[in-house]
């Protein structure tokens, strides 16, 4: 991880949530993928913004993971549920994915588990730190097929 990455909880203005809209999309559409061009367009065509945005985000915690040149990626959870969890492309591989986990675990305590909806390139983070594919999926949309897993954590 790099030394100068700081994870904070996302600020109740939620003034970094437009930025968090430009990690999702810039995790998809430039980062190592097994996902199609056409698949990661029906996934997302544009930036999350607006306030359908803000409102999906305030509705749950959400960490975020600064470095020197501002937001670099961000989980969110829901309850039990790990709802987004991206890295922006120029990040992955520093350790990003970790310390968030390591947040909202922590947050988690005494839950009994953690499940996720994960994308094919977000499972080996996710078996990284832990979780087992409960299932996978196969979800239309825009018009593509996408493959995911359903998977989870049991906690202490």
């Amino acid at each position: 991880m790099e030394a100068r990455m700081q994870v904070r909880a996302r600020p109740d203005e939620g003034e970094v949530d437009d930025a968090l809209g430009r990690i999702m999309y810039d995790a998809i559409h430039h980062g190592p993928s097994q996902y199609s061009l056409a698949e990661r367009q029906a996934w997302l065509p544009t930036p999350n913004a607006g306030e359908g945005w803000r409102a999906r985000l305030s509705a749950q915690k959400v960490w975020v993971a600064y470095d020197k040149t501002g937001p670099v990626g961000f989980m969110t959870l829901d309850g039990d549920y790990i709802d987004l969890a991206f890295v922006a492309a120029a990040s992955q591989g520093r350790g990003v994915f970790r310390a968030l986990f390591a947040q909202v675990e922590a947050a988690a305590r005494g839950q009994r588990r953690l499940w996720t909806h994960a994308s094919l390139m977000a499972q080996p983070a996710f078996l990284a730190v832990g979780f087992r594919v409960i299932r996978h999926e196969n979800v239309a949309q825009g018009g593509e097929v996408l493959r995911r897993a359903e998977m989870e954590k049991m906690l202490a």
